[in-house]
């Protein structure tokens, strides 16, 4: 448990890290991006990408921090982080021939299994608040100011939507054997959803949707989490990891 927990830590640390100078570099650039909005908007080959500059223009500040660090930042990076965190978590001790080794351990198959999945998603929404909690600080260095506040429902918010794709990775992975072909799978159609995104004609239908500068924006004019969207991710979360365990249970470790 002890390796587990260490190997989990080192990736917590790398993903805060990288988040954390996305972020910095973000809001140290503002003075600059203010400036010159209107001829991004000019440049945009997108509706949507143009929309998003509207949204950044009239919300400000705000707007800006949700937009760069939470839908863009996270949302990409944090969901290759999801998927590479859960894939292995089981598939990948099938993979080493070491399944075997690990089941032989003195405690039953579903501790095993729920303390790996806690370890991953530990190591996923951590580093989101703690980049995050580092908002109000930086934003001081150039002269603006935001709430401590709307930010960390945001990062719930954030780690929800996340979580659900990590659930879904490590579901798969439970009763998978090739982690490399579960983490393309997992990507290929993220990718995909965040690309669709992007595309007015069908935005609407992307997962995307559930975590975009709009739902950010209601969280800092302080709206509160939205019962519906917040509930049915746990819910995706819950049937997941229950599917995992009832997979892994049943697993040979062959």
């Amino acid at each position: 448990m002890g390796r587990e927990l260490k190997a989990y830590a080192w990736r917590a640390l790398g993903f805060f890290l990288v988040l954390e100078l996305m972020l910095a570099g973000a809001i140290l650039m503002f003075p600059n991006f203010e400036g010159k909005m209107g001829s991004l908007r000019a440049m945009a080959p997108l509706e949507s990408l143009r929309s998003m500059i509207d949204q950044l223009e009239e919300g400000g500040i705000a707007a800006y921090v949700v937009g760069q660090h939470f839908f863009k930042g996270c949302n990409t990076l944090g969901s290759a982080a999801a998927v590479l965190f859960a894939c292995p978590a089981i598939a990948g001790e099938a993979q080493r021939g070491t399944l075997e080794l690990w089941l032989a351990r003195p405690v039953s198959r579903t501790r095993l299994l729920l303390e790996r999945f806690a370890f991953g998603w530990l190591a996923l929404g951590i580093p989101i608040l703690a980049s995050s909690l580092s908002v109000p600080w930086l934003l001081a260095r150039i002269g603006e100011s935001m709430d401590v506040g709307p930010l960390v429902w945001c990062s719930l918010h954030q780690t929800l939507l996340l979580g659900a794709f990590y659930a879904i990775a490590f579901a798969w992975s439970a009763c998978g054997r090739n982690p490399v072909r579960i983490a393309f799978v997992m990507l290929f159609l993220l990718t995909a959803e965040f690309a669709a995104y992007l595309i007015m004609q069908v935005t609407h239908y992307s997962v995307f949707r559930l975590a975009d500068i709009d739902d950010f924006m209601r969280l800092v004019d302080g709206a509160g989490l939205d019962p519906w969207i917040c509930g049915s991710l746990t819910a995706v979360q819950l049937a997941a990891l229950g599917f995992a365990i009832w997979a892994f249970r049943r697993r040979l470790p062959a």
